[in-house]
């Protein structure tokens, strides 16, 4: 199942106007309120208690304040926010001066403070603890901002000045980081609509704001589909197969949910995805399987086909109206693989060598089905199940043999033991700082000298109100202003395992991977050195996934399991028969694994490429989509398209999906130089931050690799690594 992803929470809505929060705090105790015209008042001196928007935050090193924010703030913030740009914008282009790069770029660069400090707190409230009424705010919120965003990017007058700076720019004595933020407002410009007539501009901002409403609709609807979703077990028989934590667990969630006495498994993955791996009850297994693969396509008020259909209906509509043949077209301009042809080359490339390997994998399980002396042909809900016990009968590895030496804190500790081994940084646990859950721990990040690099939340269980998945997120990115270093506040988000009883939270070795994936987002944007914002937070999609997904060939390495993976009961390290029993398993079930995710990539093309609205459901240009390609009916398509939530319900992997192999080949041949120079040699992980981490967008995404590589990547090392040639 799906489990990597990530959404970079604090990109702001209006062309880059990102957090830039004071890092001074105010030293009087008094609460200062930010009137409309940028002016301070006294708190005192006003009648009514200082919405936290409005006052400077005088917490360590500026983080929200948590503890006054109220889900009443938001509304208020958000309209003066709007408000503030405007006024601010308006005075970019009533300058009558010349247009520059400090008048113009870098005075838009600047703009939006307020909203870039609300937008990223309510983000992430509304992901990972959200309400009815912060839902609610959503559904005013989105189109306001769409609305605000096309007010800016539709400006002729500003455009003007934009395109000006742009014409002459090889007159100007210009850095490369300065030359990047051009290209990258003038690019906002055109793609906004700045270049097209009247009329056009006006049916843009029709779809864009149908469009921001319809995928709020998309995401919510998924996300209410989870909640609902509960299987309710009676009896132990029911309970065949499972083991003793993955009962506790169930037993635990049966009473928060109102079930004392019975046993509730949810589409939480460290619920279900257990239950399918061991439950010997197929009826039940098959239940809780269609339960998750046909989220939000049950005919009922959660329902997401109409909101597929208009979705892909208006993309289409607004890249022609830009210039573009197709959707796909439109948003990999501005990706690394260019084309949809580009994508579909890769992703053929590799179908080619992985779904011979499924099959093989699916012919293994159906043997072994018949041994067991029955006669049922292999199904999806079936591929867990028999995989674990093939796992176990093939390697002697049983992943509940690995959880106890996998207990959270000691996996999160390996994570940064790595990071201090290759950079020389610490984690220092700060018990000062505002939480906007219980549930988070904070660390401040620091260099060996002790200087500050950023702060970092990390968040990692289940609960009501969170959608699914793992993301990295933050609060305020890396930037400078005035002279002075503006540090990042990052978080790390996922839903695993949760401590049962007396026991700890035990993760599954795919939830190991997963949180050194984060983290790996995480060191991307705590290592983030670049001027502005804009550029430290906008990486594209097949560029962002290369520090995550590099970050996940440490946590299998030997020598790194010796660091960190110690019984949670006794403090022993993992005895190095399980390591060897890791390693001889790498190849196992990765056709599966592969094809599973490139079928989802595969559709998300197709949904994407197409020049004309489709005429059929949802459903049927889906079986239409995977036919063509030949997945086998015994593997069902990572996401179907009502619950992909990566391509419907935002923009930033639509037409994107494919961004997690694109950069796990990039990965693969990058730990070929650690590899070759050693796991933990300092200087080539001084070269991989310097030239990858720590510079955004600042310059070309292949320019960046081929600095640290020399050369550009090759396909081999990640197909060598699957096993597939």
């Amino acid at each position: 199942m799906g489990r990597k992803t990530i959404l970079w929470l604090s990109i702001a809505v209006a062309v880059g106007a990102c957090v830039k929060q004071p890092q001074t705090p105010h030293t009087t105790g008094d609460q200062v309120a930010v009137q409309p015209n940028g002016e301070a008042v006294n708190a005192a001196e006003t009648q009514e208690p200082v919405n936290p928007f409005f006052a400077v935050w005088d917490t360590p090193f500026g983080v929200p304040p948590f503890d006054k924010i109220k889900s009443e703030h938001f509304l208020p913030a958000f309209k003066r926010a709007v408000e503030i740009q405007k006024e601010e914008i308006g005075a970019i282009v009533a300058n009558e001066a010349d247009p520059t790069f400090e008048n113009t770029l870098e005075a838009i660069e600047e703009s939006g403070e307020l909203l870039s400090k609300v937008k990223p707190v309510f983000l992430s409230l509304l992901g990972s603890d959200t309400t009815d009424e912060l839902q609610q705010i959503a559904t005013e919120v989105k189109p306001m901002l769409a609305k605000h965003k096309d007010d800016i990017l539709l400006n002729q007058q500003l455009f003007e000045k934009i395109k000006s700076i742009h014409e002459k720019q090889k007159y100007l004595s210009l850095s490369a980081e300065q030359t990047s933020l051009l290209q990258e407002y003038y690019k906002d410009f055109v793609r906004g609509g700045a270049d097209i007539d009247e009329a056009g501009r006006k049916q843009l901002r029709d779809i864009n704001k149908d469009l921001s409403l319809l995928t709020l609709n998309f995401s919510q609807n998924l996300l209410k589909e989870n909640q609902q979703f509960e299987m309710v077990l009676e009896t132990p028989e029911d309970l065949a197969g499972l083991p003793d934590p993955i009962i506790a667990s169930a037993a635990q969630a049966a009473k928060a949910r109102g079930h004392e006495g019975k046993w509730v498994f949810t589409l939480d993955k460290p619920s279900f995805i257990p239950f399918l791996q061991y439950s010997t009850r197929r009826d039940l297994r098959e239940k809780i399987f269609k339960g998750y693969v046909n989220r939000s396509d049950n005919n009922d008020k959660f329902d997401n086909k109409e909101n597929i259909r208009r979705i892909t209906e208006l993309r289409i509509q607004k890249a022609q109206l830009l210039g573009f043949e197709s959707y796909a077209d439109f948003m990999l301009d501005r990706r690394m693989a260019k084309t949809p042809k580009a994508v579909y080359d890769l992703s053929k490339k590799v179908w080619q060598a992985s779904l011979p390997v499924a099959k093989k994998e699916a012919r293994a399980l159906q043997k072994m089905i018949r041994k067991e002396g029955k006669a049922f042909k292999l199904q999806p809900w079936d591929w867990w199940y028999y995989a674990e016990k093939l796992r176990k009968e093939k390697y002697d590895l049983d992943e509940a043999e690995l959880r106890p030496y996998f207990k959270l804190e000691n996996v999160r500790e390996g994570a940064f033991a790595v990071a201090t081994k290759l950079y020389g940084i610490q984690f220092i646990e700060r018990q000062d700082i505002p939480k906007y859950h219980p549930d988070a721990t904070v660390f401040e990040v620091q260099e060996a000298d002790g200087s500050h690099i950023g702060i970092l939340y990390v968040d990692y269980f289940p609960r009501k109100g969170k959608r699914g998945g793992a993301w990295c997120g933050g609060f305020r990115g890396q930037y400078v202003r005035d002279g002075k270093k503006i540090t990042p506040i990052v978080t790390n988000v996922g839903n695993f395992s949760t401590p049962t009883g007396d026991k700890p939270a035990l993760l599954s070795f795919e939830e190991v991977e997963t949180l050194f994936h984060e983290f790996g987002h995480a060191l991307h944007f705590l290592f983030s050195d670049v001027t502005y914002e804009r550029l430290s937070e906008e990486v594209t999609s097949d560029f962002v996934e290369l520090p995550s997904q590099i970050m996940e060939n440490w946590a299998a390495a030997p020598e790194v399991l010796k660091m960190y993976a110690k019984h949670y009961e006794t403090g022993e390290p993992i005895p190095d028969a399980l390591i060897e029993k890791i390693t001889n398993s790498r190849y196992f079930n990765q056709g599966f694994v592969t094809v599973e995710y490139l079928s989802a990539a595969f559709l998300d093309m197709d949904w994407h490429t197409r020049k004309k609205p489709v005429k059929e459901d949802a459903n049927t240009f889906e079986a239409k989509a995977l036919k063509k390609i030949g997945l086998i009916p015994e593997i069902v398509v990572r996401y179907r398209s009502t619950n992909f939530a990566h391509i419907f319900s935002s923009d930033y992997y639509t037409a994107g999906y494919y961004s997690y192999m694109w950069s796990e080949v990039l990965d693969a041949d990058a730990f070929e130089a650690f590899k070759q120079n050693g796991l933990f040699d300092k200087a080539t992980a001084k070269s991989f931050r310097d030239n990858i981490l720590s510079r955004g967008g600042a310059e070309d995404p292949m320019v960046l690799y081929k600095r640290f590589r020399g050369a550009e990547p090759k396909i081999e090392p990640m197909l060598k690594r699957k096993g597939m040639i």
